[in-house]
């Protein structure tokens, strides 16, 4: 058995810099998600997050621009917003009520289905995928309806 004596020497800050950055490049990188079939099941979920998270905003956004107009003088009451959009072009307005009736449709039946879920039902990989085509067929079909309504 032998014995080996051994010394540690401090390190600079910019040599543990150094030595941190070799280490990282022998780190393996995490998967993109773009490796990855697209799924019916993460697909729905990130849909409904983003409707979400534009829903609110632009909610936000209109009560703060109604607020704003109040105070500044700037008429965006019911009436003018109302003559406003009656004004635009029939493609236009079309094209507004997708914008706004798709994810509004989409979020509304995908809540729905997620409260089905905390209830115990369709928690099967046949049932997740069924109520998924569900959502989409009702967001078809009643977000159609409210754009040519």
């Amino acid at each position: 058995m032998s014995i080996r004596g051994v010394a540690s020497v401090k390190a600079s800050h910019d040599q543990e810099q150094e030595i941190l950055v070799a280490q990282r490049k022998n780190r393996p990188l995490s998967p993109d998600l773009t490796i990855y079939k697209p799924q019916l099941t993460w697909v729905l979920s990130g849909l409904h997050r983003v409707t979400g998270v534009a829903m609110a905003g632009g909610f936000y956004a209109l009560t703060c621009g109604y607020a704003a107009s109040s105070i500044f003088g700037l008429g965006l009451d019911s009436a003018a917003l109302v003559s406003a959009f009656t004004a635009l072009p029939l493609g236009v307005q079309f094209l507004a009520k997708a914008v706004m009736s798709y994810p509004f449709v989409f979020h509304s039946f995908n809540g729905i289905r997620h409260l089905v879920w905390d209830t115990g039902r369709e928690l099967t990989l046949k049932g997740v995928y069924r109520t998924g085509y569900v959502v989409l067929g009702l967001t078809a079909t009643l977000g159609s309806y409210l754009i040519f309504y």
